[in-house]
């Protein structure tokens, strides 16, 4: 995790709300794609765990009031959530086309599907767990096919002495021990810091053969 992961939070909801009168802030949710395709190819989902905002007021605002139940495993199912990418995709291009170019226009779709999804994000985190709409997230998706198997998390079994507090500060609620590489690990390293014998590691093997 970076340095400026807790404070990239307030930037979500600048442009979820003081968008609908500033439309122009809208056009941050380009620079939050740009920087996506470019970041997934060779780290996953690495932007998820240490640039994303709506992550980041998910883990250090909604988290404090959070109820931290486990988060559905059907929410991570892939048939659910490559409809709602492509669903989301579609609805947005509609949106888009019928904007006709206009500046504000469009800015304006991509701040309402910043407060849209924002919302839904508050609710689930509230409700279940603070990265519950990470889960399903389409952006988060896409990265997690665009990037798999790259930048992966590492465990070096002859150190790791099952602890499991890599586990317990995950917060994509991932089965750390004994799945080591999952694409949906948003490279936060949180684990990799609680670690006490240094068993975990990105982007090499670090385990014996």
């Amino acid at each position: 995790m970076l340095k400026i992961t807790p404070y990239m939070g307030p930037l979500v909801i600048i442009v979820s709300i003081a968008g609908l009168w500033y439309p122009i802030l809208g056009y941050f949710m380009l620079l939050v794609f740009g920087a996506i395709f470019l970041i997934a190819p060779f780290r996953g989902r690495w932007f998820c765990g240490n640039l994303c905002p709506r992550g980041s007021f998910m883990d250090f605002w909604v988290g404090k009031i959070s109820t931290k139940k486990k988060i559905p495993r059907s929410l991570k199912s892939y048939w659910i959530r490559v409809p709602l990418f492509l669903l989301m995709m579609v609805f947005m291009g509609y949106r888009l086309i019928n904007t006709h170019g206009i500046i504000n226009q469009i800015g304006m779709v991509l701040v309402i599907m910043c407060l849209t999804t924002s919302s839904i994000a508050v609710l689930l985190g509230v409700t279940i767990a603070p990265r519950t709409w990470c889960t399903f997230c389409p952006m988060g998706t896409l990265q997690s096919i665009v990037g798999v198997n790259k930048y992966p998390l590492q465990v070096d079994m002859e150190k790791c002495i099952k602890c499991h507090k890599c586990e317990k500060v995950c917060p994509m609620y991932l089965n750390i021990v004994d799945i080591t590489h999952n694409p949906d690990c948003i490279k936060c390293g949180r684990c990799i810091d609680v670690c006490p014998k240094d068993a975990l590691s990105f982007g090499k093997v670090n385990r014996s053969s």
